[in-house]
């Protein structure tokens, strides 16, 4: 039911039917004059942040609720003659969809450079799919989606896009010597990125569910010099093969002069059974116990506690979070100036960093400079 009425109460509830919004406002063009009593109805997949007079009141849990605000119902009209009967008691309400969004897509537009330490400086180009969700609605609408009235995973895609080919490059740098140990690290690459993105995505109240590398590719003439090693490899087998079959051969002519070779063979297959085999019993039943959907660490204490509580009970960190600040991280009021724990202005943003070598920008915490290759 609209909110410009002049009798009658509304119902605010919201659908996703696209699949793709992360965030609705009712009222869809701004404010509206959202009267006293108003219901408002959320799903189990959703939050609702209701705003009254420009400031985040309440977050609201899945069921139904009941808004107050100073509208009343035609005495507001009469009362608001003076601002051309518009009341300046302004109030909307922000459905935060909760789901996991999946199948985004990221990955390198521009070739990233990349120091092999066999084939010299080298551009890369990297993609895959990652899995996004909600974890802080208040935090999310006031750092990220601003007074926008429909925000989708197109918004978001761009920026956080950049950030993981950033952190991508960083990881890559610390931890990968040459490409031609890739193929066997995907799972390895992909779970140290995940941890290395949490604290980016955080800063905004989302979380990074899960993430995937599909492949990360060197140039055609890159390529040709990966194949030309592994053929090389190939007759360097070969010559290991012959050299094998050779010793095994004259090993068989000199077990039949003995007596008991057989006893003998069989006895040294027995001993290398084990070893042949235990590679593909290595890591049985070490699988992580899944956390449960309805609890999540504490940020500050890192103890388990429910998805719903607003407060932590093992160390009192607040879960609902209004901002962050941009310098380490810490929870800020709502009208905090300065940052309590390091004394950041909590409206500053960090600088980004400038490549020394080439010039290029660079996110403000990298440590390799996306252009280059280069250590910042």
């Amino acid at each position: 039911m609209g909110t410009d009425n002049l009798i009658f109460l509304e119902n605010l509830e919201w659908f996703d039917n696209t699949g793709q919004e992360l965030v609705h406002r009712l009222p869809e063009k701004g404010s509206g004059e959202i009267k006293y009593g108003a219901q408002l109805t959320v799903r189990e997949s959703q939050a609702g942040v209701f705003f009254y007079k420009g400031k985040a009141i309440e977050a609201f849990g899945p069921g139904r609720h009941t808004l107050k605000t100073g509208n009343i119902p035609i005495l507001t009209k009469i009362a608001s003659i003076p601002w051309a009967m518009n009341s300046p008691l302004r109030a909307e309400v922000y459905f935060i969809n909760l789901k996991v969004f999946t199948n985004l897509k990221w990955g390198t537009r521009d070739p990233v450079a990349f120091k092999d330490s066999e084939l010299g400086l080298i551009r890369l180009r990297a993609f895959g799919i990652f899995n996004l969700q909600v974890v802080q609605p208040v935090l999310f609408i006031n750092s990220m989606v601003g007074t926008q009235g429909i925000y989708t995973t197109a918004e978001v895609d761009e920026y956080l896009n950049r950030v993981i080919v950033s952190r991508f490059n960083d990881y890559m740098g610390e931890t990968i010597d040459s490409i031609l140990n890739l193929p066997a690290k995907y799972d390895e690459l992909a779970k140290g990125l995940v941890e290395r993105l949490q604290e980016d995505f955080s800063h905004f109240g989302l979380a990074l569910t899960h993430l995937y590398l599909n492949s990360i590719t060197p140039p055609p003439e890159v390529q040709e010099a990966i194949d030309d090693r592994s053929r090389m490899g190939v007759f360097d087998d070969m010559n290991k093969l012959m050299q094998m079959k050779a010793a095994m051969a004259m090993e068989k002519a000199s077990e039949a002069e003995s007596s008991g070779a057989g006893m003998g063979m069989g006895t040294g297959l027995g001993l290398m059974m084990p070893a042949m085999f235990a590679q593909y019993f290595t890591g049985a039943g070490g699988a992580q116990k899944p956390t449960p959907a309805d609890v999540f660490p504490c940020p500050e204490c890192h103890n388990e506690i429910p998805a719903d509580a607003k407060f932590c009970p093992y160390c009192g960190h607040q879960q609902l979070v209004i901002r962050q600040c941009t310098a380490c991280g810490k929870n800020l009021t709502a009208n905090a100036k300065f940052c309590s724990r390091c004394g950041h202005p909590a409206e500053e943003k960090p600088a980004p960093k400038h490549c020394t070598q080439c010039g290029a920008e660079n996110l403000p915490d990298s440590k390799f400079c996306g252009s280059c290759g280069e250590k910042i």
